[in-house]
Order: structure tokens, then sequence, then C-alpha cells
């Protein structure tokens, strides 16, 4: 009998295999037929392991054998070895592919949060940034992502209910306007005030659950939401927020939404209100399918569930479809 330096017995995974195969079959040669090997080498692992173990594993009976009471109790251990004996070696065979984790843009403060995380969890995570048109919602919905940073709710499509939630982040938003706009001077603003207002969103206009996001503040503080295309400044750069920060800069009226998480470039004329009383607040969720195995997932849900702190939602306003899971 082989016993490893800490009293534990180092069992032969092809007798423990010989006496699954024994116990589901019922006879020796049975067993062996299973295995491929001889009904004399399925004995010899057999009287190996019941050595090993100083137990009698079967008895026979008129139709062969069966399992002692103590080879019934090890019988569920025996399957579990070698299920574990079987994960290890496709592991090693076939290593799971990275995490895929949608972001709906490299700006966003999403990207940054899973810096954070990737910084101190080793894990084999590839990044996707998605765009308007294939949001990162519809990449976790379609498989094409296994997680996605977005909006739980609104859009023009309701997510599956195969789709699991956590709240990730709250962003509180923030009015961006030039330095010639009658609000520059201004240390805040409250949401009253932006209510008398119109603010210019492009990216609202584009059937996503944001444009619902920006639907709904207007209904609730009455701001005026344009979603008019404009043509780029003469010089502005080729980035779509450059060119929206060069129009608001340059203009004494215009105005624009921003978020405090979203990484906006840095233009000297442009002057970044916080609205409050209340604050809008984005409602960024992490989405995963129920249905997806991926190992990675569990650990990267478990993060986020336990990183979010509801109390920034006490001075929030949110959507009523995203309070509940908010916490608010």
């Amino acid at each position: 009998m082989v016993v490893d330096r800490h009293g534990g017995v180092d069992l032969d995974p092809a007798a423990v295999r010989a006496f699954v195969a024994a116990a589901d079959e019922g006879q020796f040669s049975h067993a062996a037929a299973v295995l491929g090997i001889s009904q004399q080498a399925v004995s010899k692992r057999i009287a190996k392991l019941e050595a090993q173990l100083s137990v009698r594993l079967f008895e026979r009976v008129p139709t062969g054998t069966v399992a002692t009471a103590a080879g019934a109790r090890f019988l569920p251990h025996a399957r579990s070895l070698l299920a574990a004996a079987e994960a290890a070696v496709e592991a090693v065979r076939n290593p799971p592919r990275p995490l895929r984790v949608a972001l709906l843009g490299e700006r966003d403060g999403a990207m940054e949060r899973m810096r954070f995380y990737l910084d101190r969890h080793r894990s084999d995570t590839e990044i996707v940034i998605s765009n308007v048109f294939v949001t990162s919602r519809d990449m976790v919905v379609h498989g094409r992502a296994d997680a996605a940073f977005a909006r739980a709710h609104g859009g023009p499509r309701a997510l599956p209910a195969t789709i699991a939630a956590v709240p990730a982040y709250l962003d509180p938003a923030h009015l961006l306007v030039g330095r010639d706009h009658p609000l520059a001077g201004r240390s805040a603003v409250t949401l009253a005030e932006v209510g008398a207002l119109q603010v210019w969103i492009p990216g609202a206009g584009v059937p996503s659950e944001w444009a619902g996001f920006y639907r709904e503040l207007s209904e609730f503080c009455g701001v005026t939401i344009d979603t008019t295309p404009r043509s780029k400044p003469p010089g502005a750069g080729p980035d779509g927020i450059v060119a929206v920060l060069d129009r608001i800069a340059g203009s004494p009226g215009l105005a624009t939404i921003s978020s405090d998480n979203f990484r906006n470039p840095w233009h000297p004329h442009i002057r970044r209100l916080p609205i409050v009383d209340p604050t809008p607040a984005y409602p960024h969720a992490l989405l995963w399918s129920k249905q997806n195995p991926h190992p990675g997932l569990p650990h990267l849900v478990d993060h986020f569930r336990s990183d979010y702190d509801p109390r920034i939602a006490a001075n929030c306003w949110l959507p009523t479809a995203d309070r509940t899971l908010f916490r608010v």
C-alpha cells in the first residue's frame, strides 16, 4: 500500500476505474469488456484497491458480483475521483478561451473598472469594444461576449429572461457648456435648471437603452433632448466626442450632458457643472447569460456584486425600472 507523507492513501486511478465499471456492470467480465482489458486484469486491479483500503468492495452473488456496504459507500467518492481526474486532463488539453467582456467604448467608466479588476486578479480576459449599432447588450444576448456592461432596462427590446444582471456602478451626470455659456461661471446646476434647457446629445438618436434613459429624464424634469446631427466645426479631430466638445466649446448657448466616469478629452473652453437636487445617474449593470458555463464568470460577477455601493444612489434620480436593481 502506498501512503503519502500526510497519511493519505495514494489510490490508483486505473483500479478505481475498474471498481466503478464492475459496480455498474455487476460482473467482472462485463467490466472487462467495457474497459477493453482482460477479466484477470479487472480482478487484479480491484484486489489492489481492496488491499489499499483494507476492506472488501465486492461479494459474489448468483448473478455475478455486488458491492459490499463499504463498496457502496466508496462508490460515489470513486465517481468523483474519476470526474476530477477527467476535468484536470481536459483543462490541460483544452484550456478555456479568454473571458470576453463587452464595453461600449474605451472612454467608458467600465474600462477603468475592468483595468482595476484585472490588475488585482489573474484572469485570461479579452475586452471587446462594441458600438452604437451592435451594443454591448446585443453582444451578450447573442453570445458574442460572456459579460457586458450596460443598462439592464430600456431599449427597443427587453432583455431575455436568460440574462442576469448585478449593479456595477452609477454614473452621475454633468452638464458641459462652453466658456461663453450663461451658466459657465456656476459651480453646479440643479436638475430643475437643466429642465429649462435644450441639451444636445447626438448619440441619443440611436434606438437604444441610453436613448430611453434620456427620454425618461426629459419626462421627469422637462429638459429638451436634441439629437440633431451637426457637421464638425473646422479643425475638429476625427474622434466623434472631440467634434462634439469643439462644437460645445465654441457655442454661447449649446450644452450637452456627460457623466462623471466618462473620460472626455480635455478642452480648455469646456466647463463641467455637476447636476444636483437630484443628480441623474446612468445605471451601469453587469450582464451575463445564466446558461453560460465559462469558469471565469462567477469570479467577475462576485467582484462587481460586492464592489457596488448602494449609498451612492441616495441623492440620485434613476428611471423607475432601474431602481430595484440598484437598491434605490
